[in-house]
């Protein structure tokens, strides 16, 4: 049984669950985490205990869960792959939500993804909205926020725009770029978490930064930033897909997939609300615009390595 008011944080040895876990210990908050890599390196020391996630043994799931108050989900993962999938995702989550509700935990705050829809014919989109589905039938508490792209020091996506920049004479956008994203702070949604995790009614929030950008417009600032001046070129999105695949298999890992692009160019990560988050993503790149994109972030070697701690840029 957990101390009173344990709060349980999924891959805190990872990128935004770190976050999050870190603003809960800040609060005097009990911390446990959950996760894949339980060899991998603490940050917090004996402040967190490191419980594996048993996906095949839910009943130890439930144990570790046992006397949490607040679960935070920061579970899934980017794209398919041999050794993981979104569907493994979606099952195992439902296997975690169940043991949740068996071992008694008062609260879900869940991180999905804005306009996720059962119709979509992106996977990631359609299982993000299974398991808000999911998570509603409970009859837990919950709170869902809904990011579109998470940036901070540990970051794949600008990090790795700006890798590329640095190192491609010409930068390559699908069509004509003037689809929209709206970037968050990682800290920003690890705030809005812990907030949310000291509430009891249901909400589904779009956890959006203040700026928004279009995918030119975002290339266009992380350039002038980093201070490498590009061509930047409108690209069909099969041609870009397949540079991504060649400098893919050059880093050996997975730089983009077409799911990716056909989300971006279908505007699935902008939204109209109010923005949840206040750090803006161009003051944050100028900040860092000496490290940013001096090495490449591999997803691979994160879910492959699991006993290095996540690298920063």
């Amino acid at each position: 049984m957990q101390k009173p008011d344990t709060h349980a944080v999924t891959g805190a040895f990872g990128y935004s669950g770190k976050y999050i876990a870190q603003r809960l210990l800040d609060n005097g908050h009990s911390v446990i985490t959950l996760t894949n890599s339980p060899q991998r390196q603490n940050p917090f020391g004996d402040r967190v205990q490191a419980h594996p996630f048993h996906w095949e043994q839910p009943e130890k799931l439930v144990e570790a869960l046992r006397g949490v108050s607040v679960l935070y989900n920061t579970y899934w993962v980017r794209f398919n792959h041999k050794d993981f999938s979104h569907a493994d995702a979606v099952r195992n989550t439902r296997i975690l939500f169940a043991a949740a509700r068996e071992a008694g935990v008062e609260r879900i705050v869940h991180v999905s993804i804005t306009n996720p829809s059962f119709d979509s014919p992106l996977e990631y989109f359609s299982g993000k909205a299974q398991l808000e589905q999911a998570l509603l039938e409970t009859g837990i508490s919950y709170a869902i926020l809904r990011p579109t792209v998470l940036f901070g020091k540990e970051d794949i996506l600008i990090n790795n725009i700006a890798w590329a920049l640095r190192r491609l004479p010409v930068f390559g956008v699908f069509g004509d770029g003037s689809y929209k994203l709206q970037p968050i702070y990682v800290d920003d949604l690890a705030k809005l978490a812990v907030a949310q995790g000291e509430r009891r009614e249901n909400v589904i929030i779009d956890a959006i930064g203040p700026e928004t950008f279009t995918y030119r417009a975002l290339i266009e600032m992380i350039a002038r930033a980093i201070g490498c001046s590009r061509l930047i070129v409108s690209a069909p999105p099969w041609l870009g897909y397949a540079a991504g695949r060649v400098i893919g298999k050059m880093v050996g890992d997975t730089f983009l997939t077409s799911e990716e692009i056909a989300g971006l160019m279908a505007d699935l990560l902008y939204v109209d609300s109010p923005p949840a988050g206040e750090t803006r993503l161009s003051a944050w790149v100028q900040e860092h615009a000496d490290s940013l994109g001096r090495h490449y972030t591999s997803e691979l070697r994160r879910r492959q390595n699991r006993s290095e701690a996540y690298e920063s840029n």
